[in-house]
């Protein structure tokens, strides 16, 4: 069974029917549409080669595995469109689990109790005979959702050259302002990119991982079957679950998936936008590295609207979480790309306006609350003409 949560979630907001649905709830936001909004397309200028493996990959993104295939033994969805649906339009909800202090999100230095990860897997196949779900009993236990993001634009990301990462962070830092992220260093040097806490480098690596922690998928990337309440090291599919050209085929995919097409944007949008420091972190292009293999993203502008560093978002927004470079008040900036595909906002979907979305950023500690304040003393108008700016990203 899906939680009830999730369930409610994507009944009230399904892709599908959203305007329909919502078009007499008051609080609902606004959306601009368009005639050309296909975020299912890849890039231009792919070779015969590339479009056919672009094609692969779709076919393996959309695919509902079962279990002698592979599934399991404990998994969140059995498809990569579950949670990514409307060919990346997404979002779908995973949660994570973490045990904390007194004050709701500060670690507790034993983490041994969540010996099976933080991640909750409740679903499961034969041979397993049980999930990994949130346990009683624990008062120190915080359970918090995460929305899974968009993946269109996401090779734009893996584009942007690691000394534009370094050059933004230290411009951040010689500031002296209240922004100051940091690169998302991994422990092998790499600069983190992906996942919402910047916990990955490559869409090959990020692609990966996620068959295998969603999916319980296992690779030749990611061969062992991972850590489960009966301690299970293989499924119903003997071996690894998954080629090598799947997985690449797959990441290929997410890598060639064209941005939503951006037309229309009011200058004077832009220029609040820039004026109340949401463009500080929420950087609207990064240059690219020259040599990356996909050519039209290569020695270019990538308009992500981020700047890829982890940024603290102080106690309003700490999830208790420490993972890889990132503490549990630690965040990537979200990229805005496309954003006005999505229906909730905020890494754990808490919100459903963007006005709403903005004022959160607001807390103790926060990098972001000085832009907030920005923000609120801005006309009425003028926040209008910053939030439709933002929604027709």
């Amino acid at each position: 069974m899906y939680p009830i949560a999730i369930v409610r979630i994507v009944l009230v907001c399904a892709l599908g029917a959203t305007l329909a649905a919502c078009a007499d709830d008051p609080s609902a936001p606004s959306y601009v549409l368009r005639s050309d909004d296909r975020p299912g397309q890849p890039i231009g200028q792919l070779t015969e080669a590339q479009q056919l493996q672009f094609d692969r990959g779709d076919g393996v993104f959309s695919q509902v595995f079962r279990e002698q295939q592979g599934l399991g033994p404990l998994f969140v969805r059995p498809a990569c469109a579950n949670c990514h649906e409307g060919d990346g339009k997404g979002p779908g909800i995973v949660r994570r689990m973490a045990l904390v202090e007194a004050d709701g999100f500060t670690p507790a230095r034993d983490q041994s109790p969540l010996r099976f990860g933080s991640m909750v897997r409740e679903q499961f196949v034969t041979p397993a005979t049980q999930g990994w779900v949130p346990f009683e009993g624990n008062s120190a236990l915080r359970v918090s959702q995460r929305f899974g993001p968009a993946v269109f634009a996401r090779g734009w990301m893996e584009a942007v050259d690691a000394r534009e990462i370094e050059r933004v962070a230290a411009e951040q830092a010689a500031s002296g302002g209240a922004v100051h992220g940091r690169v998302a260093r991994l422990a092998e040097g790499r600069i983190g990119r992906f996942g919402l806490k910047a916990t990955v480098a490559t869409l090959l690596d990020f692609t990966a991982n996620a068959f295998q922690g969603d999916m319980g998928l296992t690779s030749p990337m990611r061969p062992m079957e991972l850590a489960n309440p009966d301690g299970l090291t293989d499924d119903a599919h003997p071996g690894v679950d998954l080629t090598m050209e799947q997985v690449e085929d797959t990441a290929a995919y997410v890598r060639t998936l064209a941005a939503p097409v951006r037309t229309g944007l009011d200058p004077r949008g832009a220029a609040l936008f820039a004026r109340v420091g949401c463009a500080s972190c929420h950087t609207p292009s990064m240059a690219t590295t020259a040599d990356f293999p996909l050519r039209a993203m290569a020695n270019t502008r990538a308009e992500v609207f981020t700047d890829l560093l982890l940024h603290d978002m102080g106690e309003g927004l700490a999830d208790g979480v420490t993972d890889g470079p990132a503490g549990p008040r630690d965040w990537r900036t979200a990229p805005l790309v496309g954003v006005r595909f999505l229906r909730n906002f905020l890494h754990d979907g808490r919100v459903r306006t963007l006005d709403a979305a903005i004022r959160a950023h607001r807390s103790n500690g926060s990098e972001a609350s000085p832009s907030v304040d920005a923000y609120t003393a801005l006309s009425a108008a003028d926040q209008t003409l910053l939030l439709d700016y933002v929604r027709a990203l």
